[in-house]
């Protein structure tokens, strides 16, 4: 089962996440072969982290929850609050095998989240959006965790700005979209 985990950083929180960034990145190393994508949020000054993107494969709900809630940040208390959602691969791949690569364009990638189902739709965008084949990283939609229930659509994208990836989802299926700058996370 595959998991969309996004931790929002909280205020003043920064030095803490420096200090913590070995403990981080050791932790997700045990969950190398688990993860689909990974990589910290930005704000508008693009050099400090809001947030941090982890999409995995695990075995069920309770294994994310283990591997959202066990992390370093968050038991040192860097995030404020963490979403946790199924989620469901329509690329069938990882960041890694994005044909952009890692570096290039490293400035142009969005995390976009369309949540909630919005007033003039009954659901959410459940195929991948035609004219954005080279351009996507991650997309598929958000669920309960049973399954059952859509409640969004999460995404990593390449775009010529927040306006240009909130595109990629349809608008009025959402309650709200949100458009974050993201950048490829791990170690190098």
């Amino acid at each position: 089962m595959e998991f969309f985990c996004y931790h929002r950083d909280r205020v003043g929180a920064l030095a803490l996440r420096h200090e913590l960034s070995e403990a981080h990145w050791a932790y997700m190393d045990g969950y190398a072969k688990e993860l689909i994508a990974r990589g910290p949020t930005f704000g508008a000054d693009a050099d400090v982290p809001l947030g941090s993107v982890h999409i995995v494969d695990l075995p069920n709900a309770a294994a994310a929850r283990a591997f959202a809630f066990d992390e370093p940040n968050y038991q040192a208390g860097v995030y404020r609050d963490v979403l946790l959602r199924r989620w469901r691969n329509l690329l069938g791949r990882t960041m890694w095998e994005f044909p952009g690569g890692r570096d290039e364009g490293s400035r142009d990638r969005y995390l976009v989240l369309g949540l909630g189902v919005g007033p003039g739709e009954a659901s959410v965008d459940l195929a991948v959006p035609a004219g954005w084949d080279d351009r996507l990283i991650a997309y598929g939609p958000l669920s309960s965790d049973d399954g059952t229930v859509r409640v969004g659509t999460a995404a990593l994208v390449r775009a010529d700005g927040p306006e240009a990836a909130r595109e990629v989802l349809t608008p009025g299926r959402y309650a709200d979209i949100e458009v974050h700058a993201w950048e490829f996370g791990g170690r190098r």
